[in-house]
């Protein structure tokens, strides 16, 4: 027998795993070859489970603590090898070692914007992300439906299909939740808590179960976030009114800062905003309404802001503050 042939038979006394790794979740315990003794002692952590696989059927389970490998313990695996009372002889058989931890801020987000039903706005295509937290629930059934054989097990080798099924249940959830967009962030919590026993239905298959489950952000198509800042503009002013001379003001000041083209957009603005102060004003009244006054006082500000800047000349400011003044 050569040096290779004693080192292939040597018996193995002691099986342990000591997981120097953050995203390992199974586990192959490396026996070479070589056959357990008899009484070999097997060392279970906390957060681990040891499961004894015979010929690719699974066997023992072993939770944490210390064992000692004898028929006692293995009542299985004894029923598989039909070992009779008093058997001491050395044996195979794969270990395999099952991280039960919990594994903490996992990602996940919509890969494509899904398109929801919204109260408000009837259809809507939205993205969203968040992070969730798993854990392995039952040990044989996650190495029987997912691992196999599979030597080692990582967090990165089922995360695809983990988010896979999040984004499948997503859109179902806010469907029926019947939240409108508007009110996403402030029902983020609730939402999560509705998906996640939709999702558990998708982790238990595997053996899996999901602990947490938080929605962190959404995000709309830019021309909804646009058309959201307008009615936020036009809230903020009051009315259609108001909401046109506030445009009108904001081009004003765009002139300002472009003063090659100022003096056509000033006209055509003040020429827009004293139009529309005249049409506010009642038909069955003769003099000009307190809004009217304002806004012409608005008017005359802004003129003479645009005098001071350059734009318009005196007499073109002459001109209207005389026009203006007409109106009072």
């Amino acid at each position: 027998m050569g040096i290779f042939d004693f080192i292939r038979n040597e018996f193995i006394n002691v099986i342990e795993w000591v997981d120097d790794t953050q995203d390992t979740i199974i586990w192959k315990f490396p026996d070479k070859g070589n056959d357990i003794k008899y009484g070999a002692q097997l060392t279970v952590r906390e957060s681990q489970v040891a499961i004894f696989m015979n010929e690719g059927q699974i066997a023992d389970v072993f939770l944490p603590g210390r064992h000692e490998l004898t028929t006692a313990n293995m009542p299985i695996l004894t029923t598989l090898r039909s070992w009779k009372y008093g058997f001491e002889s050395p044996f195979k058989v794969d270990v395999y070692y099952v991280n039960t931890k919990q594994f903490t801020n996992m990602k996940w987000g919509t890969a494509n914007p899904i398109i929801v039903r919204d109260p408000e706005f009837k259809q809507v295509r939205i993205r969203a992300f968040g992070t969730y937290t798993f854990r392995v629930k039952v040990p044989k059934k996650f190495l029987k439906e997912f691992s196999g054989t599979n030597p080692q097990v990582r967090v990165g080798d089922l995360e695809e299909q983990l988010r896979s099924a999040i984004f499948s249940k997503f859109s179902d959830a806010i469907a029926e939740a019947n939240v409108s967009v508007l009110d996403l962030a402030r029902n983020y919590t609730e939402l999560g808590g509705k998906l996640l026993p939709i999702l558990t239905e998708d982790f238990d298959q595997y053996g899996l179960e999901i602990v947490k489950f938080y929605i962190e952000n959404t995000s709309l198509p830019p021309e909804v976030e646009a058309f959201l800042d307008k009615t936020t503009q036009m809230n903020m002013v009051g009315d259609m009114a108001r909401f046109q001379q506030f445009q009108a003001g904001v081009s004003i000041e765009k002139a300002a800062e472009n003063s090659g083209a100022a003096a056509s957009i000033v006209g055509m603005n003040l020429g827009g905003m004293m139009s529309g102060a005249a049409a506010a004003a009642p038909a069955s009244s003769g003099a000009p309404s307190a809004q009217s006054k304002e806004d012409i006082m608005g008017l005359l500000k802004q003129l003479g802001e645009l005098k001071t800047a350059g734009i318009l000349t005196e007499e073109e400011f002459s001109a209207k503050k005389a026009e203006l003044l007409a109106k009072l």
